[in-house]
């Protein structure tokens, strides 16, 4: 089974725990034997239980790109959008680089669905009876519909010409209000959950109808230039061979604090405290101070280093216009090496906690505006500055001057304390250089 899964959104309905680096498919809330999973972490699981072989490519923005190597390592497939231009460019690029790059055949089946569902392995079962469907090639486009258990004004729907399992697609509809979605569902309309299958050569076909390109280098040299248009507008709107399978398993959109929690198997994520008159109250923090909850009733409370939310859950889902209107540093990130926290901001400096995962370390770089202190307070490792390598433990001091060129590599986890100094500290200030010959 090819699977494309689209990996995107600034996740500002989450904050503070999401940002425009930290979408909320990397939030680790669902609970495991050995501690918490993200989104994405939960749904490669899930894919690789049903269908150990499966070829799994996530196409996502570059932002995005060293957090999914950070919670899924190098294994999985990544096709880097150069810009954000919507899904219908996202699909036909992700199409191109399995058809160029991994090798897939035209006649081969692709299933594309969002990165973030919550559901159980079934959901995964039934995109492998769709990958099939697809394969026999009775329709150019096959969907799931999600058998709606509620009128919800957050989904479109899709109507089906019969009540079979699979049937051909009669008509699609916008999101409704809630009294039209009824409406809907007594005609036996499916939510669309924005899944789908097709061979790969009728959506490279129609890449190649709708924009003048060559190949996968040429197309993701071009992206920046191509019209943002979703896939339903460029090809589902406009296609006839169209037919829907059904899904009746459990299926949530976690797109929502109110969601969200829904999906907790505990009330508290990291220090916490809730007294006995609190009811359907969640909290999760990510900061080393402890948060108490007396008397709350249906309340979020979320907290870390981007800020505090303190919301009625309904409430909630109303948070995106009051985020847009907060600018400030990002103060957490997920590297492909580790991840790092910052800590303070002055005027004239900055400082971070930055964690190394064993065997990983940072690119070889300087900066042209700052000098660098790293004090190092736990673990083992080597760092290289202007060449020279030195072994590093915890309560070594290195000090980098402005121009200097230094990485740091990790033997056992690695925590380093990094100061940032000077007039203008910038992510944009790095210079990168192939690593120096031992």
């Amino acid at each position: 089974m090819n699977i494309i899964l689209l990996s995107g959104g600034s996740g500002k309905r989450l904050w503070p725990l999401s940002n425009d680096i930290r979408s909320k498919q990397f939030i680790k809330i669902f609970k495991t034997a050995d501690g918490y999973e993200s989104m994405v972490q939960r749904v490669y699981r899930q894919i690789k239980e049903v269908d150990a072989d499966a070829s799994v490519t996530i196409a996502t923005s570059k932002t995005q790109v060293s957090s999914i190597h950070n919670q899924l390592g190098n294994s999985v497939g990544v096709c880097v959008e150069p810009c954000r231009r919507d899904t219908f460019p996202a699909i036909a690029l992700a199409t191109a680089y399995l058809h160029d790059v991994k090798g897939v055949g035209l006649d081969e089946a692709v299933v594309v669905c969002p990165v973030d569902p919550y559901v159980n392995n079934d959901y995964f079962a039934a995109l492998r009876t769709l990958s099939e469907l697809a394969g026999q090639g009775n329709a150019n486009l096959s969907l799931m519909g999600i058998e709606p258990t509620y009128p919800s004004e957050k989904y479109g729907y899709i109507i089906p010409q019969s009540a079979d399992a699979v049937s051909p697609v009669k008509t699609f509809k916008e999101k409704p209000d809630a009294a039209t979605a009824e409406k809907y569902i007594a005609q036996g309309a499916l939510w669309n959950g924005g899944v789908f299958a097709y061979k790969l050569r009728y959506v490279l076909d129609k890449a190649h109808e709708l924009i003048d390109f060559t190949d996968y280098k040429d197309l993701f040299d071009k992206y920046e230039t191509l019209k943002k248009i979703s896939f339903d507008y460029a090809v589902v709107e406009n296609e006839s061979q169209i037919q829907v399978m059904r899904f009746a398993g459990q299926w949530k959109d976690m797109g929502t604090w109110n969601t969200l929690t829904e999906a907790m198997e505990e009330p508290s994520i990291g220090k916490a405290m809730l007294n006995d008159t609190c009811q359907n109250v969640h909290v999760l923090n990510e900061l080393d101070v402890p948060v108490l909850c007396m008397g709350l009733k249906d309340v979020v409370v979320s907290a870390s280093p981007e800020g505090i939310l303190v919301s009625d859950k309904e409430q909630s889902s109303y948070i995106k216009p009051y985020v847009d209107s907060i600018h400030q540093q990002i103060m957490f990130a997920e590297k492909s090496w580790g991840s790092f926290r910052v800590l303070d901001v002055e005027d004239a400096s900055m400082t971070i906690k930055i964690t190394l995962t064993p065997g990983h370390g940072m690119n070889y770089h300087s900066h042209e505006n700052r000098d660098e202190v790293w004090t190092v307070i736990s673990g083992t490792g080597h760092a290289i500055l202007d060449g020279v390598r030195r072994d590093v433990k915890a309560g070594d001091i290195l000090t980098m001057p402005a121009g200097c060129r230094h990485t740091v590599f990790a033997d056992s986890e690695l925590k380093i304390i990094e100061v940032q100094l000077g007039p203008a500290i910038s992510v944009e200030d790095k210079q990168k250089y192939p690593l120096p010959q031992a």
